[in-house]
């Protein structure tokens, strides 16, 4: 479908330039903060409504475009119908599609309320912030395992390895706040985002091939 193909083109576009902007922020920022202990938020926080806020407002952006493309038709797409399932498939992309939407919803809420400095005690809007992260570190992998879930897409391999490797790094990001002391937190964060816009990339990627595969059956 072209319209997919132009989904995934905008989709792929926003994390370069999300990505671009990302790393611009990191090194315009003050040189005494640490990227290895502390978090990207904390960069952020110094530049308020800098080119991190703008780059999570751009991934969430490009994210969003991705939504309808992917209740078209998604990644692992097979001929639907009353015999191979066809409903449970569109089911679990819906519902992907859902788990994708709070993913944006959280890196938007993420961008407009700022965190507490570093080493200042937490108020409303910093508990604000880290909860719509954790709901947004947690709504990509989710979406990801649905649709790794759905057989005959070559992307599948892929999906299942990044969703396994968020969780994990996930469980290191969490391990860290608490018991360990926010020990080298900044590092397991970033390799987190890495690895989930990652993920969003190859769903992305998948939906052309995806809905290739879909309409020459349903033209049969």
């Amino acid at each position: 479908m072209p319209a997919n193909r132009r989904s995934a083109l905008l989709t792929l576009g926003g994390i370069a330039l999300a990505t671009v902007l990302a790393v611009l922020g990191h090194l315009e920022v003050n040189d005494d903060l640490n990227p290895w202990s502390l978090t990207v938020s904390d960069f952020a926080v110094s530049d308020r409504g800098g080119v991190i806020d703008v780059a999570m407002a751009v991934l969430a952006a490009a994210t969003a475009v991705l939504i309808p493309a992917l209740w078209r038709t998604g990644p692992g797409s097979a001929p639907e119908g009353p015999r191979t399932g066809g409903d449970g498939r569109a089911g679990r992309r819906r519902v992907a599609g859902l788990f994708l939407a709070a993913w944006s919803a959280g890196l938007v809420t993420a961008a407009l309320v700022p965190t507490n400095e570093p080493g200042l005690p937490m108020d409303t809007a910093a508990y604000l912030h880290r909860y719509a992260s954790v709901v947004a570190f947690l709504a990509l992998p989710a979406a990801g395992w649905l649709l790794a879930g759905q057989p005959g897409g070559r992307a599948t391999g892929w999906l299942r390895g990044l969703t396994q490797a968020s969780l994990l790094l996930a469980g290191a990001m969490v391990w860290s706040a608490y018991p360990g002391d926010r020990l080298l937190i900044g590092l397991a964060e970033r390799l987190l985002i890495v690895t989930e816009v990652a993920l969003l990339a190859v769903i992305a990627v998948a939906l052309p091939a995806a809905a290739t595969a879909v309409t020459p059956a349903r033209g049969a």
